[in-house]
């Protein structure tokens, strides 16, 4: 083992047109991760935007439109007068909820230069208020 620490940094950008979308983006932090030339660390993959989440979940398009439901059931986007912060002029604030739900970040060991996931997992970033440029960070550490 080497006893240099390496750090690596990409921010992955997304427009999505939808007010929601779900996407996997474990090719694109798989592609980061190779570029990195990390074999042994920890990757932290976060949502840069707080109406937007970062998961880990299956690639499954049934769950997927389940925990839309879910969410939108849980909070759902009108009326846009129930929120007390749409009355900033925003109508977000559902947004807010199901990212809060779903949470920022996550983390994934690396090992052998690979994501060591377990079965059937994969990076998911959640989209809650899109139709305009977001950000996910990807952020390596290791050697």
């Amino acid at each position: 083992m080497s006893d240099i620490m390496k750090s690596f940094r990409e921010e992955l950008w997304f427009e999505i047109k939808n007010r929601r979308a779900y996407i996997n983006i474990t090719p694109k932090v798989e592609e980061a991760l190779k570029k990195s030339g990390i074999r042994e660390g920890i990757c932290l993959v976060n949502a840069m935007h707080i109406t937007s989440s970062v998961f880990i979940n299956d690639d499954e398009q049934g769950l997927l439109q389940d925990y839309d439901d879910f969410l939108e059931g849980l909070a759902p986007h009108e009326p846009v007068s129930k929120y007390r912060h749409n009355r900033t002029g925003e109508d977000n604030a559902d947004a807010h909820i199901k990212r809060q739900i779903m949470g920022r970040e996550v983390v994934v060991a690396i090992t052998n230069g690979r994501l060591d996931f377990g079965p059937w997992e994969q990076i998911f970033y959640g989209e809650f208020d899109g139709r305009r440029r977001k950000r996910v960070l990807v952020k390596i550490i290791g050697e």
